[in-house]
């Protein structure tokens, strides 16, 4: 059996669709980080960044659990574990991993401080809010290109590099929809792509998790002032 801690983020959101997909048996622990509970001696044992996603391989009986944090890492842990979302060959395996590194490097960070300095940010921020909804517009426009020339981000085949990126397309703050309200999705390949993998029934299984998760869990705008300062390294939590 497998531990599984997290909440209602994209980067949780990848590894309960993993989780999902290679069908292995787990059992997920809330953490509400507006709470702090990531910041306990306990959490911070499996760990030491105080962050979810974390996962606890128990399945081998008399063994020391393996203990796996950072998103990313624990979709190729799970990926080498199942045999499944991950090419063995060299190009195919090596292409995986660079579309997936683009979500860990650019999507994610991207993506995340977009929504930060849209939503939980001083009004007083246009060039933080300008440059990191430019950043988002450029990924979109990357992952459009080249899912007009491939089926999915890694070729032909399903992977742990869609996996990755699904949330943050899906995401409220952060979707085609919302980035161009009003007007036509401007990413038609990137949508085609949404679309399909939607209806896949791990996705669908995992997106009711994290919506079960959202309504379970405080909500970051809900977080009083000195939950969202703690959170996010502010007031009287800041470093300087």
């Amino acid at each position: 059996m497998i531990d599984f801690y997290g909440m209602a983020s994209p980067n949780v959101t990848k590894v309960t669709i993993a989780l999902e997909e290679i069908g292995e048996p787990y059992n997920l622990h809330p953490t509400d980080i507006w709470k702090g509970t990531q910041f306990t001696p306990e959490f911070k044992r499996l760990n030491p960044n105080s962050k979810v996603p974390i996962i606890i391989d128990r399945r081998v009986p008399d063994a020391e659990p393996i203990v796996v944090f950072e998103s990313g890492a624990i979709l190729l842990y799970l990926a080498e574990l199942s045999g499944q979302l991950l090419p063995t060959d060299p190009v195919g395996r090596t292409t995986t991993i660079q579309w997936m590194m683009i979500q860990m490097t650019g999507i994610g960070p991207m993506f995340g401080q977009y929504v930060h300095f849209s939503q939980y940010a001083p009004k007083d921020n246009h060039y933080s809010l300008v440059r990191y909804h430019n950043e988002v517009l450029k990924h979109y426009e990357l992952l459009d290109r080249r899912l007009g020339e491939v089926a999915y981000l890694a070729g032909d085949d399903y992977s742990i590099a869609d996996i990755a990126t699904l949330p943050w397309v899906l995401n409220r703050w952060t979707n085609p929809e919302d980035l161009h309200p009003g007007k036509p999705d401007p990413y038609p390949n990137v949508a085609r792509w949404a679309r399909e993998l939607k209806e896949r029934p791990a996705v669908i299984r995992a997106l009711a998790i994290t919506d079960r998760l959202r309504n379970e869990l405080t909500r970051g705008l809900e977080a009083s002032p000195d939950e969202q300062d703690r959170v996010f390294n502010r007031g009287r939590f800041s470093r300087i």
